[in-house]
């Protein structure tokens, strides 16, 4: 898919085969159209009017018009509003996001909302906003379904219509490495944290990549700044996964590499230790048998360490 700003013509009007294509987009949407009131027949969308309804949008200096084209064609509109007019509201906005009526349901629809969320991110936004219409349930489920919240209900700034505000965080991509240290009868080593998404947890010693170095060789870092354990290096790779929390006050999506290493049942240990536990938000740490990582009554990450464990040895 292929998403580019709406260009106008030097007389500012949208060329004619554009209208045209549009306008067949949005009359496609009849029963969203019938629900919004935007235009005075659902069923009688003229070209005049989509034109007339996208000028007034983009009167609005902080309005983005983007068109989605998948093989050359027309398949969906975005509407996007960089700043609120309330200044409480920190937030760009979806407006509108509307996909061709032939083609619902084959991922056009997430594709299209995740390409703007990119915009987004790369702008340095760290969440979006969006309003659904009473009665429009299908949207309500889509929008969820991509991990939009439920914020508020109120009536919408334009006609009055009654609507549900969602937000989502736009989350950062970020690589890490850990590694499960295992003791000689099995135990592994564990740091507890408390995140501010997530709450209380436990975590291998391991965490964010540095942008030149590979999992392996960021994990043996992480390990020895941790731990002060200079004389082990990671092993196998015993899985990845993937996670999403707040790091500092910014929202990842964690992609993470997790080896297995042996060694001596011992605690950290170095003149800088201390001050990384500090740093990093590491509360405590302890070695865990797998009987007691199975009861364990805090989260342990990832989940189903003990199986992970036992299925590589």
């Amino acid at each position: 898919m292929l998403l580019t700003s709406l260009a106008l013509t030097p007389d500012h009007d949208i060329p004619a085969a554009l209208l045209t294509e549009l306008t067949a987009l949005y009359a496609d949407n009849r029963e969203f159209q019938a629900l919004s009131g935007d235009f005075p027949d659902p069923d009688d969308i003229r070209p005049e009017q989509v034109a007339a309804a996208l000028a007034e949008e983009l009167a609005h200096p902080d309005v983005e018009v983007l068109l989605a084209r998948s093989e050359g064609r027309l398949v969906g509109i975005a509407i996007t509003l960089s700043h609120h007019p309330d200044p409480a509201d920190p937030d760009p906005w979806i407006g509108l996001l509307m996909v061709a009526a032939d083609v619902h349901r084959r991922g056009h629809g997430r594709q299209l909302a995740s390409l703007v969320e990119d915009r987004f991110r790369s702008a340095g936004r760290t969440a979006v906003r969006l309003a659904v219409l009473d009665g429009n349930d299908r949207a309500l489920a889509f929008w969820t379904g991509l991990g939009y919240q439920p914020l508020a209900h109120r009536r919408d700034l334009r006609k009055g219509r009654p609507c549900t505000v969602l937000r989502k965080p736009l989350r950062t991509p970020r690589r890490a490495a850990r590694v499960a240290v295992l003791d000689p009868d099995g135990a592994v080593f564990l740091f507890r944290y408390d995140n501010v998404e997530i709450g209380v947890h436990w975590l291998l010693p391991g965490g964010g990549l540095e942008a030149d170095e590979s999992p392996r060789e960021g994990a043996l870092r992480e390990l020895r700044e941790e731990t002060g354990w200079t004389d082990l290096e990671p092993g196998p790779l015993l899985c990845t996964w993937e996670r999403r929390f707040t790091y500092g006050d910014i929202p990842v999506h964690q992609h993470e590499h997790i080896y297995v290493a042996h060694g001596p049942r011992r605690d950290p240990a170095g003149p800088h230790v201390a001050a990384v536990h500090t740093d990093e938000g590491i509360l405590a740490w302890r070695w865990w048998t797998r009987q007691e990582l199975a009861e364990a009554p805090e989260p342990v990450l990832p989940p189903e360490l003990a199986r992970l464990l036992d299925e590589s040895e």
